[in-house]
């Protein structure tokens, strides 16, 4: 049985980065792509790079809105991108926040919830990722720090256009 070839990843954050953060989005009439965002994905998609969303979710633990609303929304990121001949490869989300008044996503130290490095560590245990080429893209220090503790390289995006930045530390 052969093993598949390891593939870089890039790990993204997803509200501030792949789309504006307007607070807890979750609701398609309120996503707005980051201007670049689809190039982006669609660019390294071709460059053979895995595309990885790690994102955040505490909305849900919060009680704002049900996790049916994420998978909805990730569905409608998947359909939008594939008109753009692009796809993200994964989704991992953290719903669980230390004060949730929803119990079953109360945790005081939730492992996936950024800074914790457990979306991260899951998707390289999920995928063939070539860890010390990979890199993570957020827009807060949670997101580097994540990154950090899993051992992956990362950069702070403070906004304008995804693609342009990215171009800008030489990355496909």
């Amino acid at each position: 049985m052969s093993v598949p070839p390891l593939k870089p990843a890039l790990f993204l954050d997803r509200d501030g980065v792949l789309n504006e953060d307007r607070g807890f989005v979750h609701r398609w009439e309120d996503f707005v792509w980051i201007e670049g965002a689809i190039e982006t994905v669609a660019t390294f998609n071709r460059a053979g790079w895995l595309v990885i969303v790690v994102t955040n979710q505490s909305g849900v633990g919060r009680g704002y809105y049900p996790e049916a609303d994420v998978f909805a929304l990730h569905d409608r990121m998947r359909e939008d991108l594939a008109k753009a001949g692009a796809h993200i490869d994964a989704f991992y989300h953290a719903p669980q926040h230390p004060e949730a008044p929803v119990e079953a996503y109360r945790h005081p130290d939730p492992p996936l919830r950024k800074p914790n490095p457990g979306m991260i560590l899951q998707a390289l245990a999920d995928w063939p990722i070539d860890r010390d080429a990979s890199f993570l893209v957020g827009d807060k220090p949670s997101d580097l720090e994540a990154a950090t503790r899993a051992g992956v390289r990362s950069v702070l995006f403070k906004g304008g256009n995804l693609r342009a930045f990215l171009e800008g530390h030489s990355l496909p």
